[in-house]
């Protein structure tokens, strides 16, 4: 599965959590996934940011809300891989700004078109302070995909998302293989370049 496949299947994924109100567990970094998407899920129903016209809004919504959610320097620094150890404390915030601002274009931008897929949370697994969020949606034509949500706990009893596994196929590995592509095909610099091309309004 390529790298824009899983980031779709991501946003799909959110997509159908964010439409499945029900579907909470327990206690746990499960519950706390499902408690900020059903805070994403209330902003997308909000009578007054539905109009087209609050589109900027509705979305820097779901950001502020993706961002608790969300741990995207870790997310970012695993993707980059040995090549973040590097990296300047400068040039690692300049690279989780791209980074982020990419997964915001690709992602989140998206949660606009749920078409009426269905979740079911199947398990949360807590080992130490890190946790696996199993899930599965149910597409309109009835198949169905497995997704694994990896969580650490980054504050007393707060847990965050670095990872999201679809099929068995990580968004982390997908996008750090990229970029050890382009780094060695050509450099570090170059990829910022990529980075900053795709960030541009």
């Amino acid at each position: 599965m390529t790298t824009a496949r899983i980031v779709l299947a991501a946003a799909l994924t959110t997509l159908v959590i964010i439409a499945a109100p029900g579907a909470a567990l327990a206690a746990g970094p499960g519950e706390q996934l499902n408690d900020g998407i059903q805070r994403v899920f209330a902003n997308l129903q909000d009578p007054d940011l539905k109009a087209p016209s609050k589109e900027t809004e509705r979305r820097l919504a779901v950001r502020r809300i993706a961002d608790e959610l969300f741990d995207f320097e870790e997310t970012a620094k695993r993707s980059l891989g040995r090549h973040w150890h590097n990296r300047s404390a400068e040039e690692r915030q300049e690279f989780v700004r791209l980074f982020t601002e990419l997964i915001d274009r690709a992602y989140l931008r998206r949660v606009d078109r749920y078409d009426g897929e269905q979740v079911i949370i199947v398990s949360d697994a807590v080992e130490g302070n890190q946790a696996v969020v199993q899930t599965r949606i149910i597409t309109r034509d009835k198949s169905e995909i497995p997704i694994s949500y990896l969580m650490h706990r980054t504050g007393e009893d707060r847990w965050r998302v670095w990872d999201v596994k679809i099929d068995g196929m990580s968004l982390v590995a997908s996008y750090r293989a990229q970029f050890n592509k382009i780094i060695h095909a050509e450099s570090y610099g170059d990829l910022v370049k990529r980075l900053q091309a795709k960030s541009a309004p």
